[in-house]
């Protein structure tokens, strides 16, 4: 039986405006992204950068909000050992953190820097951030960080408490220093992604059905302030959240079956 188009056309328009909870979906990751693990906008431009983590190839996708793929940057002088995250500097300069760690036996770990100058093109240089961890902490596996006043800060994964590190935006080898740690209430608080406004005023750290916000903090002491928990009324992977502005969040999860695969946006204030 032959559907009408118009039927056709009401059909795709109501699973365009489909709601996931409080999540929005915007559109469907290509199928040949199965496993998208963080995204990142950078100022004056539209596209989402996305990356795949370990296994995948070195390469920098920029995407449409609809999910359709614009740009392919491979990235020469860089192994995807494990890609966890994106961050992107005031200038547009992109940084990837290929610190992911699941069975703890890394000792060194890269942020893999791009400059903005060469994201019109279809192969890039990537410069080295390398850095340790100090010399009295436990192995960490990371999968969320960000940059603020050319300083990143990484949030390991962890159940329950979770430790800050920060790493000096310089290419060269570093070791890292421990901030502190705080402990999330609930099951399931692994940090999967984070990000900075771009105003500086709010952080989000991203779990797989939830978010957290932190606001009125004092300067680089994100937790010093007011803290929300965010349920996001959906259970998926989600590995990628990054501000489309001060107020709309981005959000990409892994492709599973049938499950996941897509982007999402969600209103913060």
């Amino acid at each position: 039986m032959l559907i009408p188009k118009r039927l056709i056309f009401i059909l795709l328009i109501t699973i365009a405006c489909t709601s996931f909870g409080k999540l929005e979906l915007l559109g469907d990751l290509p199928n040949s992204l199965k496993e998208v693990s963080a995204s990142e906008k950078i100022p004056n431009s539209n596209l989402i950068w996305v990356i795949e983590d370990s296994g995948n190839e070195n390469i920098l996708y920029g995407l449409e909000t609809t999910g359709e793929i614009s740009k392919y940057i491979t990235l020469n002088e860089a192994k995807n050992i494990d890609w966890e995250d994106i961050t992107a500097d005031e200038y547009g300069n992109i940084y990837i953190g290929d610190f992911g760690n699941n069975n703890k036996k890394r000792t060194y770990f890269q942020i893999y820097k791009v400059y903005n100058k060469e994201l019109e093109n279809s192969t890039a240089k990537a410069h080295t951030i390398q850095f340790t961890l100090p010399a009295d902490t436990k192995p960490k596996d990371f999968e969320a960080f960000f940059i603020h006043k050319d300083i990143f800060y990484l949030f390991s994964k962890e159940h329950k408490i979770f430790s800050v590190f920060t790493v000096p935006n310089a290419v060269g080898t570093h070791t890292a220093t421990y901030i502190s740690s705080l402990e999330l209430e609930g099951k399931d608080t692994r940090v999967t992604s984070a990000d900075i406004s771009f105003d500086g005023k709010s952080v989000v750290l991203l779990n797989h059905k939830r978010l957290w916000k932190f606001t009125d903090y004092d300067e680089t002491n994100f937790f010093s302030g007011k803290k929300e928990k965010l349920p996001l009324k959906h259970n998926s992977q989600k590995e990628g959240i990054c501000f489309k502005n001060d107020s709309i969040l981005i959000i990409t999860d892994e492709r599973h079956s049938t499950e996941g695969g897509n982007i999402y946006s969600f209103i913060l204030n």
